[in-house]
């Protein structure tokens, strides 16, 4: 089966994302050189070519489907990984300013190299703590939306990621099942660091794939200057 059809039958049904034929074949080579990359180094443990369109490029453009991608210049992705959900979303909307921020420089490399590959303009990759790089001005508060995909728990999560985002900008956290507690515990930390409406979406991966969540928060004021903390301390001593 071509998942490159799947792909775009889902996100244009599902999510009203329309994908070019020359998007789903940059789709196609982001999988060929994942799974390439991935024997020499740990990037994902999902590497059949289904559940990789399925449960990594689909579940990253459910982004698109809850908030206005059309409309937003700059999205950075704290603790990428493998470039999800940033790069997915970069190829689906390549007029976005893209940042990949990762602590492990291997990972950046690759998500560099691969940008160029898949010719895709205005993509920045930094090698880094997010604790460190929010201090930045060229970072701090630049950005209409950060996301994080299974980095932590909200309350860690929202130290990571609100100080680069705007006031007036989003936060998106992407998240599996079971986070009644984790809201619960996270709201005073949204709150402290100028977070103030928290909202969860819930959603299922196509064929039983999978539950997610989606928390967004938007943010009201900027985060005091306090934020983020000392490298390890948001993990150490959430708010």
């Amino acid at each position: 089966m071509d998942y490159r059809e799947w792909l775009q039958e889902r996100a244009a049904e599902d999510l009203g994302v329309e994908l070019s034929g020359a998007q789903l074949d940059q789709f196609h080579r982001y999988y060929r050189r994942l799974v390439e990359i991935n024997q020499q180094m740990n990037l994902t443990a999902i590497t059949e070519e289904k559940e990789v369109f399925a449960k990594h490029f689909y579940d990253s453009l459910t982004l698109a489907h809850y908030l206005p991608f059309h409309e937003l210049k700059s999205l950075i992705d704290v603790g990428t990984g493998a470039g999800f959900p940033g790069l997915a979303l970069k190829i689906a909307f390549p007029d976005i300013r893209l940042a990949l921020l990762d602590s492990l420089n291997k990972r950046v490399v690759f998500l560099r190299e691969l940008a160029e590959e898949l010719d895709l303009a205005g993509v920045e990759t930094i090698h880094g703590r997010a604790e460190e790089t929010a201090r930045l001005s060229e970072y701090r508060e630049r950005f209409d939306l950060a996301t994080a995909r299974a980095v932590a728990k909200l309350n860690v999560l929202a130290e990571y990621c609100l100080p680069f985002v705007r006031v007036g900008g989003c936060f998106a956290a992407m998240k599996g099942p079971g986070l009644r507690e984790e809201m619960k515990e996270g709201k005073r930390a949204v709150e402290k660091l100028g977070g103030q409406e928290i909202e969860e979406r819930s959603l299922s991966l196509p064929e039983g794939m999978g539950e997610r969540h989606l928390i967004l928060i938007e943010k009201k004021v900027s985060t005091p200057k306090a934020y983020p903390r000392k490298p390890g301390t948001p993990l150490r001593k959430p708010i």
